[in-house]
Protein backbone atom coordinates (compact mmCIF):
# COMPACT_ATOMS: atom_id res chain seq x y z
CA UNK A 1 0.00 0.00 0.00
CA UNK A 2 2.72 2.53 0.68
CA UNK A 3 4.73 1.49 -2.64
CA UNK A 4 1.12 1.88 -4.21
CA UNK A 5 0.38 5.89 -2.48
CA UNK A 6 4.32 6.75 -3.10
CA UNK A 7 3.92 5.46 -6.76
CA UNK A 8 1.13 7.91 -7.20
CA UNK A 9 2.39 10.95 -5.97
CA UNK A 10 5.73 10.91 -8.11
CA UNK A 11 4.01 11.05 -10.69
CA UNK A 12 2.08 13.82 -9.51
CA UNK A 13 4.65 15.71 -8.81
CA UNK A 14 6.27 14.46 -12.09
CA UNK A 15 3.43 15.84 -13.85
CA UNK A 16 3.44 19.44 -11.89
CA UNK A 17 7.55 20.03 -12.47
CA UNK A 18 7.02 19.29 -16.14
CA UNK A 19 3.84 21.43 -16.66
CA UNK A 20 5.06 24.68 -14.41
CA UNK A 21 9.32 24.37 -15.77
CA UNK A 22 8.09 23.81 -19.04
CA UNK A 23 5.82 26.65 -19.35
CA UNK A 24 8.13 28.70 -17.39
CA UNK A 25 11.33 28.07 -19.67
CA UNK A 26 9.25 28.67 -23.09
CA UNK A 27 7.58 32.18 -21.18
CA UNK A 28 11.12 32.76 -20.57
CA UNK A 29 12.19 32.43 -24.36
CA UNK A 30 9.87 33.91 -25.93
CA UNK A 31 10.24 36.85 -23.77
CA UNK A 32 13.95 37.57 -24.92
CA UNK A 33 15.62 39.44 -27.59
CA UNK A 34 13.77 38.23 -31.00
CA UNK A 35 18.00 37.74 -32.03
CA UNK A 36 18.06 34.69 -29.62
CA UNK A 37 15.35 32.90 -31.73
CA UNK A 38 17.49 31.94 -34.44
CA UNK A 39 19.50 29.71 -31.41
CA UNK A 40 16.56 28.88 -29.15
CA UNK A 41 14.56 26.57 -31.67
CA UNK A 42 17.30 25.07 -33.23
CA UNK A 43 18.01 23.62 -29.36
CA UNK A 44 14.65 22.69 -29.11
CA UNK A 45 14.59 20.89 -32.74
CA UNK A 46 17.12 18.65 -31.43
CA UNK A 47 15.15 18.26 -27.95
CA UNK A 48 12.11 17.63 -30.19
CA UNK A 49 14.38 14.64 -32.00
CA UNK A 50 14.91 13.26 -28.19
CA UNK A 51 11.52 13.27 -27.50
CA UNK A 52 10.25 11.44 -30.78
CA UNK A 53 13.11 8.80 -29.67
CA UNK A 54 12.24 8.36 -26.19
CA UNK A 55 8.05 8.37 -27.10
CA UNK A 56 9.04 5.72 -29.49
CA UNK A 57 11.06 3.75 -27.14
CA UNK A 58 8.37 3.96 -24.12
CA UNK A 59 5.99 2.06 -26.75
CA UNK A 60 7.37 -1.18 -26.38
CA UNK A 61 6.34 -1.86 -22.77
CA UNK A 62 4.06 -1.45 -20.36
CA UNK A 63 6.08 -0.55 -16.87
CA UNK A 64 6.33 2.48 -14.92
CA UNK A 65 9.72 3.86 -16.23
CA UNK A 66 8.56 3.34 -19.97
CA UNK A 67 5.39 5.97 -18.15
CA UNK A 68 7.69 8.41 -17.57
CA UNK A 69 9.74 8.10 -20.56
CA UNK A 70 6.70 8.41 -22.63
CA UNK A 71 5.46 11.04 -20.72
CA UNK A 72 8.52 13.40 -20.37
CA UNK A 73 8.98 12.57 -24.27
CA UNK A 74 5.84 14.15 -25.18
CA UNK A 75 6.40 17.33 -23.23
CA UNK A 76 9.81 17.72 -24.79
CA UNK A 77 7.99 17.37 -28.23
CA UNK A 78 5.02 19.85 -27.29
CA UNK A 79 7.72 22.50 -26.16
CA UNK A 80 9.01 22.72 -29.72
CA UNK A 81 5.54 23.36 -31.49
CA UNK A 82 4.94 25.94 -28.37
CA UNK A 83 8.31 27.76 -29.34
CA UNK A 84 7.93 27.36 -32.38
CA UNK A 85 4.14 28.80 -32.78
CA UNK A 86 5.45 31.51 -29.63
CA UNK A 87 8.46 33.03 -31.75
CA UNK A 88 6.12 33.76 -34.91
CA UNK A 89 8.53 30.95 -36.95
CA UNK A 90 5.53 28.21 -37.19
CA UNK A 91 1.94 30.24 -37.10
CA UNK A 92 -0.05 30.46 -40.21
CA UNK A 93 -0.14 32.46 -43.23
CA UNK A 94 -2.09 35.25 -41.76
CA UNK A 95 0.36 37.53 -40.01
CA UNK A 96 -1.84 40.75 -38.77
CA UNK A 97 -4.33 41.72 -37.06
CA UNK A 98 -8.99 40.81 -37.29
CA UNK A 99 -9.73 42.75 -40.04
CA UNK A 100 -12.15 45.82 -38.64
CA UNK A 101 -16.11 44.57 -38.67
CA UNK A 102 -15.00 41.08 -39.31
CA UNK A 103 -17.47 38.43 -37.71
CA UNK A 104 -19.18 35.39 -38.20
CA UNK A 105 -17.71 32.76 -40.82
CA UNK A 106 -15.37 35.56 -42.00
CA UNK A 107 -13.64 36.07 -38.71
CA UNK A 108 -13.36 32.33 -38.36
CA UNK A 109 -11.75 32.24 -41.76
CA UNK A 110 -9.27 34.40 -40.62
CA UNK A 111 -8.14 32.94 -37.39
CA UNK A 112 -7.54 29.80 -38.73
CA UNK A 113 -5.21 31.49 -41.84
CA UNK A 114 -3.50 33.02 -38.26
CA UNK A 115 -2.83 29.71 -36.96
CA UNK A 116 -3.05 26.89 -39.59
CA UNK A 117 0.45 26.08 -39.94
CA UNK A 118 0.58 25.11 -36.31
CA UNK A 119 -2.18 22.87 -36.86
CA UNK A 120 -1.25 21.32 -39.43
CA UNK A 121 2.38 20.68 -37.31
CA UNK A 122 0.69 19.55 -34.42
CA UNK A 123 -1.65 16.94 -36.92
CA UNK A 124 1.51 15.51 -38.43
CA UNK A 125 3.17 14.79 -35.07
CA UNK A 126 0.23 13.21 -33.86
CA UNK A 127 0.18 11.05 -37.24
CA UNK A 128 3.25 10.04 -36.77
CA UNK A 129 3.22 9.21 -33.08
CA UNK A 130 -0.12 6.90 -34.51
CA UNK A 131 2.10 5.34 -36.96
CA UNK A 132 4.87 4.52 -34.21
CA UNK A 133 2.42 2.95 -31.76
CA UNK A 134 1.47 0.06 -34.43
CA UNK A 135 1.34 -2.97 -32.36
CA UNK A 136 3.16 -1.44 -29.59
CA UNK A 137 1.63 -1.91 -25.87
CA UNK A 138 2.35 1.34 -23.90
CA UNK A 139 -0.19 4.50 -24.79
CA UNK A 140 1.12 6.86 -22.50
CA UNK A 141 3.02 8.94 -25.43
CA UNK A 142 0.44 8.88 -27.63
CA UNK A 143 -2.94 9.51 -24.71
CA UNK A 144 -0.50 12.68 -23.02
CA UNK A 145 0.05 14.03 -26.76
CA UNK A 146 -3.79 13.56 -27.54
CA UNK A 147 -5.02 15.00 -24.36
CA UNK A 148 -2.91 18.23 -24.73
CA UNK A 149 -3.77 18.27 -28.41
CA UNK A 150 -7.51 18.34 -27.62
CA UNK A 151 -7.09 20.68 -24.17
CA UNK A 152 -5.08 22.76 -26.74
CA UNK A 153 -8.03 23.24 -29.21
CA UNK A 154 -10.80 23.64 -26.81
CA UNK A 155 -8.74 26.82 -24.97
CA UNK A 156 -8.37 28.25 -28.86
CA UNK A 157 -12.33 27.79 -29.27
CA UNK A 158 -13.15 29.22 -26.01
CA UNK A 159 -10.45 31.86 -26.78
CA UNK A 160 -12.57 32.47 -30.21
CA UNK A 161 -16.10 32.15 -28.69
CA UNK A 162 -15.48 34.04 -25.62
CA UNK A 163 -14.21 34.46 -22.00
CA UNK A 164 -13.78 36.83 -19.10
CA UNK A 165 -10.37 36.38 -19.04
CA UNK A 166 -8.20 36.36 -22.33
CA UNK A 167 -4.18 36.71 -21.88
CA UNK A 168 -3.82 38.90 -24.50
CA UNK A 169 -1.68 40.73 -22.14
CA UNK A 170 0.70 37.60 -22.00
CA UNK A 171 1.13 37.67 -25.60
CA UNK A 172 5.10 38.39 -26.99
CA UNK A 173 5.25 41.84 -28.82
CA UNK A 174 6.17 39.86 -31.55
CA UNK A 175 2.56 38.06 -31.53
CA UNK A 176 0.58 40.86 -30.02
CA UNK A 177 -1.90 41.28 -33.14
CA UNK A 178 -2.92 37.31 -31.67
CA UNK A 179 -5.09 39.52 -29.16
CA UNK A 180 -7.73 40.59 -31.82
CA UNK A 181 -8.80 37.59 -32.58
CA UNK A 182 -9.55 36.69 -29.09
CA UNK A 183 -13.75 37.69 -27.79
CA UNK A 184 -13.60 39.25 -24.41
CA UNK A 185 -16.85 38.77 -22.49
CA UNK A 186 -19.20 35.79 -20.95
CA UNK A 187 -18.05 32.58 -21.41
CA UNK A 188 -20.26 30.54 -23.60
CA UNK A 189 -22.25 27.39 -23.42
CA UNK A 190 -19.11 25.73 -25.53
CA UNK A 191 -16.77 26.46 -22.19
CA UNK A 192 -19.43 25.15 -19.90
CA UNK A 193 -19.54 21.81 -22.45
CA UNK A 194 -15.94 21.75 -22.96
CA UNK A 195 -15.77 21.55 -19.07
CA UNK A 196 -18.31 19.27 -18.13
CA UNK A 197 -16.63 17.05 -20.78
CA UNK A 198 -12.95 17.49 -19.55
CA UNK A 199 -14.43 16.86 -15.63
CA UNK A 200 -15.78 13.63 -16.40
CA UNK A 201 -13.07 12.38 -18.56
CA UNK A 202 -10.80 13.46 -15.28
CA UNK A 203 -12.92 11.53 -13.28
CA UNK A 204 -12.91 8.26 -15.45
CA UNK A 205 -9.02 8.64 -15.79
CA UNK A 206 -9.17 8.76 -11.60
CA UNK A 207 -11.10 5.57 -11.53
CA UNK A 208 -9.04 3.57 -13.65
CA UNK A 209 -5.56 4.51 -11.96
CA UNK A 210 -7.21 2.99 -8.89
CA UNK A 211 -8.26 0.13 -10.74
CA UNK A 212 -5.45 -0.63 -12.67
CA UNK A 213 -2.38 -2.72 -11.49
CA UNK A 214 0.81 -1.00 -10.21
CA UNK A 215 2.73 -1.55 -13.53
CA UNK A 216 0.08 0.74 -15.43
CA UNK A 217 -0.84 3.36 -12.76
CA UNK A 218 2.01 5.11 -13.42
CA UNK A 219 0.39 6.71 -17.10
CA UNK A 220 -2.99 6.73 -15.64
CA UNK A 221 -1.69 9.42 -12.77
CA UNK A 222 -0.10 11.31 -15.01
CA UNK A 223 -2.55 11.45 -17.61
CA UNK A 224 -5.17 12.45 -14.99
CA UNK A 225 -2.59 15.02 -13.24
CA UNK A 226 -1.92 16.51 -16.62
CA UNK A 227 -5.55 16.68 -17.37
CA UNK A 228 -6.19 18.18 -14.06
CA UNK A 229 -3.84 21.01 -14.47
CA UNK A 230 -5.37 21.60 -18.20
CA UNK A 231 -8.69 22.28 -16.33
CA UNK A 232 -7.37 24.27 -13.94
CA UNK A 233 -5.70 26.73 -16.42
CA UNK A 234 -9.55 26.84 -18.59
CA UNK A 235 -11.17 27.72 -15.32
CA UNK A 236 -8.68 30.53 -15.07
CA UNK A 237 -10.09 32.29 -18.22
CA UNK A 238 -13.22 32.94 -15.82
CA UNK A 239 -11.51 34.25 -12.97
CA UNK A 240 -8.31 36.51 -13.00
CA UNK A 241 -5.48 35.36 -11.05
CA UNK A 242 -2.22 37.07 -12.79
CA UNK A 243 0.07 34.25 -13.97
CA UNK A 244 2.77 36.32 -12.82
CA UNK A 245 2.10 34.46 -9.32
CA UNK A 246 3.15 30.82 -10.86
CA UNK A 247 5.78 32.41 -13.76
CA UNK A 248 7.28 35.67 -12.19
CA UNK A 249 10.65 34.80 -12.41
CA UNK A 250 9.80 33.94 -16.28
CA UNK A 251 7.96 36.51 -16.97
CA UNK A 252 9.75 39.16 -15.73
CA UNK A 253 11.45 40.09 -18.70
CA UNK A 254 9.84 42.34 -21.61
CA UNK A 255 11.41 42.67 -24.83
CA UNK A 256 13.25 45.49 -25.53
CA UNK A 257 11.23 48.51 -27.39
CA UNK A 258 13.54 49.19 -30.38
CA UNK A 259 12.95 45.55 -31.52
CA UNK A 260 11.15 44.52 -34.82
CA UNK A 261 7.60 43.18 -34.91
CA UNK A 262 4.91 42.49 -37.20
CA UNK A 263 2.14 45.02 -37.37
CA UNK A 264 -0.35 45.45 -35.24
CA UNK A 265 -3.66 47.61 -35.88
CA UNK A 266 -5.96 45.97 -33.22
CA UNK A 267 -4.63 44.34 -29.86
CA UNK A 268 -7.93 43.33 -27.94
CA UNK A 269 -11.15 42.55 -30.47
CA UNK A 270 -14.02 44.80 -29.61
CA UNK A 271 -17.63 42.98 -28.24
CA UNK A 272 -19.07 44.18 -31.78
CA UNK A 273 -16.64 42.39 -34.09
CA UNK A 274 -17.13 38.92 -32.74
Amino acid sequence: MIEFSTGILAAVLFALLCWWLGTGVILWLVRLPVASFRFSLPVFSVLFLMGLWGAHTSMDASSPDRAYLGFASVILMWSWHELAFLTGRVTGPRRVSLSPGARGWPRFVQALQVLLHHELALLANFLLLLWLQNDQPNHVALCTFALLWCMRFMAKMNLFLGVPEVGDQYLPRHLAYLGSYFKRGPASAFFYLTMGVSSLTWAWLIWRAQSETVASITGWTLLATMLGLAIVEHVLMVFHVPMQRLWGWAMSRSQPSNEAILPVTSVAAKPDQA
